[in-house]
């Protein structure tokens, strides 16, 4: 199968969240899938297959399949607009999470996701201990939700993985703050999925873009994800969906060969 490395939300090569595509002419089954994807080593691998005129989408981390990934579905309306079906501006993704658009515009993919807005709940101790902070606030959607008072914060956090991984809250961890050049920043770890710290992650801003535009007062906003390899986000409230928007960059091709057996 032909698979291809994408650097997801950033226009620079070693930069933004490398994800991995599978262009796929028929399903292979579901552990293989696995296998690859643990075996590639990436926070997400996707596996796409052309069905009439929808794709069928899939995504795994080195762990398990997920219902939702932000960065692998841009790369993968890289992949198909530049190198499968060269040109096309629109693609439709047959998902867990439903039906997916993209779309080209120059050299941004827009993604239309669904929102998720995230629930308040009380402090918990716990999230202190693993962040070394106390939180202003705690929400909860797939994810746990911390919300710190500063960028500085977020960007300097060191978490204990060893005990977020124990968390009975949340799949993986949200951490954000209002930024000082863009609207908000954020952070997002994934132990529990074999990723410590994912560095760009278009799912969690389903959670973030409404949380943050009902505290702006701001339907369109910018936000940049601060782990070490860093990406920028261009968020937009769209009814009862959000609109992410990032550029790509391809960093290699090539050949998969595993049999199905």
């Amino acid at each position: 199968m032909k698979y291809y490395v994408v650097d997801a939300f950033t226009d620079e090569i070693f930069n933004g969240n490398p994800a991995g595509v599978c262009v796929l002419n028929k399903w292979i089954d579901d552990g293989m899938m696995q296998k690859i994807a643990s075996e590639n080593n990436l926070s997400e691998t996707a596996f796409v297959l052309e069905n009439k005129d929808k794709y069928e989408l899939r995504w795994f981390t080195p762990k398990a399949e997920i219902d939702l990934c932000g960065h692998a579905t841009l790369g993968t309306a890289y992949v198909i607009s530049n190198y499968v079906d060269v040109g096309v501006e629109k693609m439709l993704f047959d998902t867990a999470s439903g039906i997916l658009e993209a779309k080209r515009n120059g050299d941004l993919y827009e993604m239309n996701l669904p929102l998720r807005k995230p629930e308040k709940i009380e402090l918990i101790e716990e999230v202190s201990e693993i962040i070394g902070l106390k939180p202003v606030e705690l929400y909860l959607s797939r994810d746990l939700f911390v919300v710190l008072q500063t960028e500085e914060q977020v960007k300097s956090l060191t978490p204990n993985f060893s005990k977020m991984v124990k968390l009975d809250r949340g799949l993986g961890v949200i951490v954000t703050a209002g930024g000082i050049d863009v609207d908000f920043v954020s952070r997002c770890f994934y132990p529990k999925l074999g990723v410590n710290e994912d560095p760009v992650t278009g799912s969690a801003h389903s959670n973030l873009i409404p949380y943050w535009s009902e505290r702006l007062n701001k339907n369109i906003m910018v936000a940049k994800q601060l782990s070490k390899r860093g990406g920028t986000l261009y968020c937009e409230v769209a009814g009862d969906r959000v609109k992410i928007s990032g550029k790509a960059r391809l960093y290699m091709m090539g050949e998969i060969i595993v049999s199905n057996s």
